[in-house]
């Protein structure tokens, strides 16, 4: 019998729960990504979602958990529930570093939990699942993007290198856990669509306005080589964002599931690469 679907004591072993307790040096500097101010406040910025965003993404699941027939889903659930919540601790501690940085994190925190409770407040469940499930496919392609073009986290200061391919490892593996919740429950071929429709405008229209906050802060919103320069390195012909359109399309078919992209390979290479920036430190957070 196999035992790929048995669970551990922390997720399950395709989605294992890992307790990084990553800890930043104050040492690292204020652009820590390629020297870059656009690339540094672009992922900050989105940093900052991460904690109440993932607490969303957990509700949103949890909601459903009791009515879940499948035990494997259950222990899916469980595991996605666990990896989310640590990679919500993980950037809280990296938004904690930018702060003593002087940005205004808790300023941009604050106005996502809000957001993110008005949301909630406003749509139904099955929408903030649909929501969830939409989200998620983001940033899987997005994890998956850095696990299949490590190169682009060479210009980041190596001692946080270790958090973003963590987290993209992460994401792929329960990249459709959220998404079999839906359809189990929801099942909702419209709501599904619409949503990422609705996601797609108001999560890039967020990210902007929290860089853009960021960039003022710091008086760089006017460094026009930098925003340049972070512009062509993510949607360059040699950019980040190449051949995502594809991917993102297919989210709108009937058919559609997340595992019809095979990432495993992709997993394997970056638990190797971050096996190489944290040693035996891997194998005891698991």
């Amino acid at each position: 019998m196999s035992t790929s679907k048995t669970v551990t004591p922390a997720g399950t072993p395709n989605i294992p729960v890992r307790r990084m307790d990553f800890e930043f040096d104050d040492a690292i500097p204020l652009y820590w990504f390629d020297n870059n101010p656009f690339l540094t406040m672009l992922l900050t910025g989105l940093s900052c979602t991460f904690p109440e965003g993932e607490r969303m993404f957990m509700r949103a699941v949890r909601h459903y958990q009791d009515r879940i027939s499948d035990p494997d889903l259950q222990k899916e659930v469980r595991a996605f529930i666990g990896q989310e919540a640590h990679h919500g601790k993980e950037h809280e501690t990296f938004n904690a570093l930018m702060a003593r940085k002087g940005l205004p994190i808790d300023q941009i925190t604050a106005f996502v939990h809000d957001g993110i409770a008005q949301e909630e407040k406003m749509f139904s469940k099955e929408r903030m699942l649909a929501k969830t499930c939409a989200l998620e496919h983001f940033t899987a392609m997005f994890a998956e993007t850095i696990l299949e073009h490590p190169e682009f986290l060479d210009a980041v200061d190596e001692r946080l290198r270790p958090l973003w391919l963590w987290h993209a490892v992460e994401e792929s593996e329960h990249k459709a856990v959220a998404f079999d919740v839906y359809q189990q429950q929801v099942g909702s071929y419209w709501t599904r669509t619409s949503e990422m429709a609705m996601t797609t405008v108001m999560f890039s229209f967020f990210t902007g306005l929290h860089t853009v906050q960021l960039l003022r802060h710091q008086g760089e919103l006017g460094n026009l080589r930098s925003i340049a320069q972070g512009i062509g390195k993510l949607a360059g012909p040699k950019g980040f964002f190449r051949g995502m359109l594809p991917r993102y399309l297919a989210y709108y078919r009937p058919d559609f599931h997340p595992n019809q992209v095979d990432s495993r390979a992709l997993r394997d290479k970056g638990l190797r690469m971050l096996k190489g920036y944290l040693g035996d430190k891997l194998s005891l957070a698991a």
